[in-house]
């Protein structure tokens, strides 16, 4: 792996994705991004997001239906800011809102390591269902195609560990929900 390369999947590692860049909007340099936050507002709170290694700028933000409307100080044309089209908008990972205790951003919930009580390996976190009423974790072992889902609950869930890497439920109580 080439020096820049491994510096670009380093720097990708500190920062989180906050939309996609959809199509522009109007004639000069807005464009529609579909958030990808639980927290849409922040983006009137932003100064900048990274588009791959890109620092942009953002110089104005609105609303329009389910997009927001973003414009950058570095595009300011339609035929501009159409390249950024389907390209993710990250912000860095200490730049995001901040949690109460008990509650997690998905991208910390991915990868854990789950365990049943008695400590034997269930697999890891694959991908995070947002349902509506709770969260849904799927949960896969390398190399098998049986997923076994979690659903985020305290009587199912008993232990999120994010540094240690690993989540804890009660396996039995799966069979009773």
């Amino acid at each position: 792996m080439l020096r820049s390369e491994a510096k670009k999947k380093a720097e990708n590692k500190d920062r989180i994705v906050v939309g996609k860049a959809g199509a522009p909007q109007g004639i000069r340099g807005d464009i529609r991004v579909i958030p990808l936050t639980d927290f849409p507002e922040r983006f009137e709170e932003l100064d900048y997001v990274y588009v791959d290694d890109e620092r942009l700028d953002i110089v104005d933000v609105k609303y329009h239906k389910q997009f927001v409307l973003l414009r950058f100080k570095q595009y300011d044309v339609r035929e501009t800011v159409a390249s950024l089209t389907g390209k993710l908008l990250m912000i860095d990972k200490k730049d995001a809102v901040p949690l109460e205790e008990g509650e997690y951003y998905t991208f910390d919930i991915i990868g854990l390591e789950v365990f049943d009580l008695e400590k034997n390996s269930l697999g890891h976190v694959t991908e995070v269902l947002k349902t509506g009423s709770n969260d849904v974790y799927v949960t896969s072992k390398k190399g098998e195609a049986k997923q076994l889902m979690i659903p985020a609950l305290k009587a199912v869930v008993k232990e999120i560990n994010v540094p240690e890497g690993r989540m804890v439920i009660d396996i039995n109580m799966l069979e009773e929900i």
